[in-house]
C-alpha cells in the first residue's frame, strides 16, 4: 500500500518534502490557501483554509502523516494568523490519526551561552517565540496524553538554499550583491551563525515522521560549520564568480530608530540577539540517529545563487 502524506504549506521546505517523498513514489498532495501548483512531477494539489479545522481534517483523512511546513506571510502579523492555524492542525493531526510533523525553529530558546542542544529549555519570552513553545509544547502534550499517534518538531537555524527570498539573511541582500551595491545586515557582522539548507530540513523532517522512536521530542537540523553573516554573503557571491561587497551592520540606536517607522523592523528588533553574539547549532543527535549529513557547503552557496 503507498504511503500518504499531506504537507501544509508550499514555500521553500513544503516543496522539498513534496519533492523528497515523491520522488520515492509516495502518494503527496500540498494543501494552499490558493491550490497553486508546486510544478513538481506526481504531486497533488488542494486549495482550503489550513485554518478550518473541518476541512483540514477532511483533507488529512487516511493520510500517514501530516506535515506543517506553514509560514504565515506577513510577519508582523503571527499573533493573529498562528493561533487558529496551529489549532486546526493540531485537531486533524487527532482525528485523522496522522503522526504530526512541525517544522520548528529555535526561537524558543531566546538568547543562549554555547552551542543550543535539544535539552535546552524553551525559556524565550519574546512574542514570537512564546507562540512557536506553544505550537509544540500543545502537540507534545497531545503525543503524551495519547491523543495523538505520533509527534515531533525540527528545528533548523536561518535557511539557505533555493527560493528563500526575504525570509533569510542572505537570501535578503543576495539581489543588491550580485549587482555589486554594498548590503545592510541585522545585528553584527562577525559573529558565528549556524545556517541550514532548506533540502537538510525536509529530509530530517521526513525522518522524524516516519521514526516512531524519535517521536515526542525536538530535533535540531544537519548543518554546516557555523559562518558568520560576511562569511556566508561572500561564499554565496563566490560560487557565483562575483566579487565580495561591503556588509554594513544594522544594530543598535540605528536599528531602534529605523524600528520606529517599520513594523517589520519592530519584530526583527525583538530577535536581534541572534546576531550579536555567536548562534550555534548542535545537530548531532539527528546526526546519530539517522546518519544525516548536511547538503556539503559549496552546494548550499550554489544553490542559495540559484546555479
Amino acid at each position: 500500500m503507498t504511503d500518504r502524506h499531506l504537507i501544509v504549506g508550499a514555500g521553500p521546505v513544503g516543496r522539498h518534502v513534496a519533492a523528497l517523498l515523491a520522488e520515492r513514489g509516495s502518494d503527496v498532495t500540498v494543501v494552499t490557501r490558493s491550490g497553486r501548483d508546486t510544478g513538481i512531477a506526481g504531486v497533488a494539489h488542494a486549495a482550503l483554509d489550513a485554518s478550518d479545522t473541518d476541512a483540514l481534517t477532511r483533507a488529512a483523512d487516511g493520510a500517514d502523516v501530516l506535515y506543517n511546513c506553514a509560514n504565515p506571510g506577513d510577519y508582523t502579523q503571527w499573533e493573529r494568523a498562528w493561533p487558529p492555524l496551529a489549532a486546526a492542525l493540531l485537531a486533524a493531526a487527532e482525528r485523522s490519526g496522522a503522526v504530526y510533523a512541525i517544522t520548528g525553529n529555535l526561537y524558543p530558546y531566546g538568547p543562549v551561552d554555547g552551542p543550543m542542544t535539544e535539552d535546552l529549555p524553551d525559556v524565550a519570552t519574546d512574542h514570537k517565540a512564546v507562540l512557536r513553545t506553544r505550537l509544540w509544547a500543545d502537540a507534545r502534550q497531545a503525543f503524551e496524553q495519547g491523543r495523538l499517534r505520533g509527534a515531533v518538531e525540527v528545528r533548523a537555524s536561518d535557511y539557505m538554499g533555493p527560493g528563500i527570498g526575504a525570509n533569510g539573511h542572505v537570501s535578503r541582500v543576495l539581489p543588491a550583491a550580485l549587482r555589486g551595491r554594498a548590503v545592510t545586515v541585522m545585528g553584527r557582522t562577525d559573529q558565528p551563525h549556524t545556517f541550514t539548507d532548506v533540502a537538510d530540513v525536509a529530509r530530517t523532517l521526513v525522518a522524524a515522521a516516519e521514526d516512531p522512536g524519535s517521536h515526542g521530542r525536538t530535533w535540531h537540523v544537519p548543518s554546516n560549520a557555523p559562518r558568520t553573516q560576511a562569511q556566508a554573503l561572500a561564499d554565496v557571491l563566490a560560487a557565483a564568480g562575483r566579487p565580495r561587497v561591503r556588509v554594513r551592520a544594522l544594530r543598535g540606536p540605528a536599528l531602534a530608530a529605523a524600528a520606529v517607522v517599520s513594523p517589520l523592523l519592530r519584530e526583527v528588533r525583538e530577535l536581534i540577539y541572534q546576531w550579536e553574539r555567536p548562534y550555534v547549532l548542535d545537530d548531532s543527535s539527528a546526526r546519530a540517529r539517522w546518519g544525516l549529513e548536511p547538503t556539503p557547503w559549496d552546494e548550499v552557496c550554489r544553490r542559495t545563487a540559484g546555479l
